[in-house]
């Protein structure tokens, strides 16, 4: 029976395989660990060397004003539903949208022959009912004539009876006689109050048709602005139905809704700015004309009618605009644009420049404006406010260098 011995060639490759199990893992934790202090240096060197590309701008003395926002449409202050009184035919429409109409023009005439007839009839009664009482104004004359004649002969037959001329037969008719004279004069006069309570209802009939004829003529009511057209010649109309809207341009305004909340902070004669959406790029000077005393329940906003001095070359009634009204000023104060102002850990801030590095500075608000912001405390005229030159730069943090663009 013989014995192998294994050889030193054969034992060889099993000795390698055990010596990279052991040492393998370890040799790959280094190269990660050499990998991650790589990244990390070079990350600490990015941050404490490379600076970051920031815009400034520099604090200086100026003047904030504070505005209120309100948005509304424009209204006319005095504008009128132009309709009938009367009901009727529609015969002629003398004026359309656009149309600039003067106090007392005929805008609207209804078919009015039937009460032109009717106005003639009771131009007919009062002329009767006139005729009748200047013949009964006469009887009554004729009553007091006979009256006056019948005392003068009363007396004379007292006096004959006195004398013992006549008998008291003539002093009884002549008492009669004055007795029926007198009543005549009492029938007259009140023939005479008959007449003219007839001659009043007449008048009152012919002023009745006359008004109804005027009304059948429509006319506008002041200087203004046609701005809608709601019937055409044609249409029958019923009493009070919209047929033309007529609005004054001597004051318009603008009707804007502000928040409740802004109440405190306005007044009338307050300036403001008006913003059509026609016309977004153009400003038009206005003045609070009066602010309203009672809150949308729902919206809780309050109304605010702001006087526009001058109008767009094209404008309508409705249309919607923006008004942004001067509630405070102040002059002589540090500003800066709101747009640099921080907030970090509840405190309100700013990165400065300083010596080439970005530092926190917190400071204290005053009056805020549309674009810039007053600095009450913290910060001084002539020092240099940083922001990121855009999304690329990198954070802003404390103690950062920094490069302006």
């Amino acid at each position: 029976m013989s014995t192998t011995v294994p050889t030193n060639d054969a034992a060889q490759p099993r000795e390698s395989g055990s010596w990279w199990q052991r040492h393998g893992r370890r040799i790959s934790l280094a190269v990660r660990s050499v990998l991650v202090l790589s990244v990390l240096v070079g990350a600490a060197w990015w941050f404490l060397l490379t600076p970051v590309v920031v815009t400034t701008h520099t604090a200086a003395i100026g003047t904030i004003t504070a505005e209120v926002l309100g948005t509304g449409t424009l209204e006319a202050r005095i504008s009128a539903m132009v309709g009938p009184k009367i009901g009727g035919l529609t015969t002629l429409i003398a004026a359309d949208e656009g149309d600039r109409v003067k106090a007392g023009d005929l805008l609207i005439q209804l078919e009015d022959s039937d009460i032109k007839q009717q106005v003639g009839m009771a131009e007919s009664e009062v002329a009767a009912a006139q005729a009748a009482l200047a013949r009964l104004r006469a009887d009554q004359r004729r009553a007091e004539a006979m009256v006056v004649q019948a005392k003068l002969t009363h007396g004379r037959t007292v006096e004959v009876v006195a004398k013992k001329v006549a008998a008291q037969e003539e002093v009884d008719k002549a008492v009669e006689a004055l007795a029926v004279a007198e009543a005549g004069l009492s029938v007259a006069g009140a023939a005479i109050v008959e007449g003219q309570m007839r001659l009043v209802v007449a008048e009152r009939s012919l002023e009745y048709q006359r008004t109804r004829l005027h009304d059948a003529s429509i006319e506008a009511p002041f200087d203004g602005l046609v701005v809608r057209r709601d019937r055409e010649p044609g249409d029958v109309v019923a009493p009070g139905a919209s047929m033309l809207q007529v609005v004054s341009t001597g004051e318009m305004w603008i009707t804007a809704w502000v928040d409740e909340t802004e109440l405190a902070r306005l007044a009338s004669n307050q300036s403001a700015r008006v913003v059509f959406r026609s016309e977004p790029s153009v400003e038009y000077v206005g003045t609070v004309a009066r602010v309203g005393r009672e809150v949308d329940r729902e919206t809780r906003e309050i109304v605010v009618d702001v006087r526009v001095d001058k109008l767009p070359a094209n404008w309508a009634v409705g249309q919607r605009a923006e008004v942004y009204i001067q509630v405070a000023r102040r002059a002589d104060v540090t500003t800066l644009p709101a747009g640099l102002v921080l907030v970090r850990d509840g405190a309100t801030g700013v990165m400065v420049d300083a010596g080439g590095k970005a530092r926190w500075r917190e400071i204290t608000l005053g009056l805020r404006g549309r674009e810039n912001v007053a600095v009450t405390r913290g910060l001084s005229p002539g020092e240099v406010v940083i922001s990121p030159a855009g999304a690329r730069s990198g954070p802003l943090r404390d103690g950062r260098r920094i490069r302006a663009e």
